[in-house]
């Protein structure tokens, strides 16, 4: 039996897989609410505390998540922040509960 030889990927196998960051895993995503890029944060990198729009709860530092963001609008004010089961459901949650300091909102 003869050694088993690497080969590199192709370009285009790479390209639409994804790529690894500084932060984790990045790639794009397409669905019914649009195409999205979206990258996952390793919990040693979650540094801050964000709030999910999943859930409205918030992601605290140390724990893994996913950022997301339109493919067609790169900006940092479309960036949010997600626990990664929130996002994988998004698709399926009802109306969303938005909270503000006098009060749920529905």
């Amino acid at each position: 039996m003869s050694p088993r030889k690497n080969r590199r990927r192709s370009e285009d196998a790479r390209r639409s897989s994804g790529a690894v960051s500084f932060f984790g895993f990045e790639g794009r995503e397409e669905g019914p609410d649009g195409e999205w890029i979206v990258r996952t944060i390793a919990p040693a990198n979650a540094v801050k505390t964000y709030r999910c729009p999943g859930c409205d709860h918030e992601i605290a530092p140390g724990v893994g998540h996913v950022v997301a963001w339109p493919a067609d609008r790169g900006g940092t004010d479309d960036r949010r922040h997600w626990h990664t089961p929130c996002w994988r459901s998004r698709l399926h949650r009802g109306p969303k509960i938005q909270r503000s300091r006098n009060g749920p909102r529905y």
